[in-house]
């Protein structure tokens, strides 16, 4: 039996040093202090972006118990990001009919609904119109809504853009009235009402460290190389333009992901975040999936036209916190920076309903760095930085006391 219980203790040594290795194998933890509930949330903090793999898969929550066990506290990852909601209102058309002065095109709302938006799809693929919406709860007294409104739509060799977008405040009548001003029939293919309600989240502002704008003649291309001045998640850009003239340019924006070091310099990868139009009707905002990034390229097709005078580049992103779940009394720390990690797959998320909505907020002690994991380009990989050494050294050492065992047992 003596045999047997060493063996047992062995093993049960070797899985605790397994478990104390998770943390060690992390470049950074920093101690979270106030847990003293079952649900907490953590304000991950800016600087924390720029040590965490692209996907954020490499955070963990470890907690050490005062009989030395290590734990794991399962989270999720929160962005502030709003909502968009989109309502169709039921409609239908009951009166086209024109003037000298233009087109009419009247639509009626059975039901007592908001709306704020109408889209137009019309079959002239070139036109600039300046619209009028009415609207009226008799079709006698009508009230204007918007006037002057631009509706365009440009399709050549070089341009495919529409804008037929009429946007206007919340509005609450039976009847609608459009009115286009063109001796041109316009040929109204399709329309829908509809009412967006639009919660734009939190988002907060990247400090941009530099910005370059480059003139491309040959590519007939303006590229703007952006800089932040520290890698953090960006979902948002915005981008003003100080020309005062009409333009509608393809756009495409990509983000440095990879560089390489060579014999001839180094050589960037870029990935494409998002791609549109720059244009003089809206205000140029383009949102794009939650990427961490530190630099960013602009490339505007100019085509034959003059460049534009580019403005102010707003950058922003969400606020990430980890909502987690403390089950256990320990020391708990926030471990992340490991290349190879996992994105872990917990199952709180399966169970909403049971997440506060707004725990407890917990403080973040100071980064400590572990110098086995931290700036590996210019130090040697130390043997355990890989889970596989560890496992291998593991299954070793059983092998190794399992003969032993297996040998005494022969023996007696």
């Amino acid at each position: 039996m003596v045999p047997k219980v060493k063996l047992v203790l062995s093993v049960a040594l070797l899985m605790g040093l397994q478990l104390r290795a998770q943390i060690d194998g992390y470049g950074y933890k920093r101690e979270l202090i106030g847990v003293n509930q079952q649900w907490h949330r953590v304000q991950l903090p800016n600087d924390i972006f720029a040590k965490l793999n692209r996907g954020m898969s490499d955070i963990r929550i470890y907690g050490l118990t005062t009989s030395g066990d290590t734990i794991e506290a399962p989270y999720f990852l929160k962005l502030s990001a709003g909502q968009e909601q989109v309502k169709d209102v039921v409609f239908r058309t009951i009166n086209q009919s024109r003037t000298e002065r233009g087109h009419y095109f009247t639509f009626e709302v059975p039901s007592e609904e908001l709306i704020n938006t109408i889209n137009l799809d019309f079959a002239q693929r070139n036109f600039d119109w300046r619209v009028t919406l009415e609207g009226s709860h008799n079709q006698k007294d009508w009230f204007t809504i918007v006037d002057g409104y631009r509706v365009l739509s440009v399709q050549n060799d070089q341009t495919n853009f529409q804008f037929t977008k009429v946007a206007f405040p919340n509005s609450n009548y039976r009847f609608f009235r459009l009115f286009v001003p063109s001796s041109e029939r316009p040929e109204l293919l399709s329309a829908s009402i509809l009412l967006h309600r639009d919660s734009p989240g939190v988002l907060n502002g990247c400090a941009v460290k530099q910005l370059k704008v480059d003139e491309d003649t040959k590519r007939k291309q303006t590229c703007i190389d952006v800089e932040l001045s520290s890698p953090l998640p960006v979902c948002y850009l915005k981008i003003a333009v100080n020309s005062t003239y009409d333009f509608y340019r393809p756009i495409t924006i990509r983000y440095l992901s990879d560089s390489v070091k060579t014999e001839q310099g180094w050589v960037y990868s870029y990935g494409t975040l998002t791609s549109g139009t720059l244009n003089s009707l809206d205000d140029n905002v383009f949102r794009f999936t939650s990427t961490t990034l530190r630099k960013l390229r602009i490339e505007v097709s100019n085509h034959d036209n003059t460049s534009l005078q580019i403005g102010v580049i707003e950058v922003k992103g969400y606020n990430h916190e980890l909502v987690a779940r403390f089950t256990e009394p320990a020391t708990y720390f926030l471990v992340y920076g490991n290349s190879h990690a996992s994105e872990p797959q917990y199952d709180i998320l399966e169970f909403p309903d049971r997440i506060p909505s707004n725990p407890t907020a917990l403080k973040l002690g100071e980064e400590l760095q572990n110098p086995a994991m931290v700036d590996t380009s210019t130090s040697p990989i130390p043997l355990f930085r890989s889970k596989l050494w560890l496992w291998a050294v593991m299954l070793v050492v059983i092998a190794v006391l399992g003969w032993f065992t297996a040998r005494m047992v022969r023996k007696s």
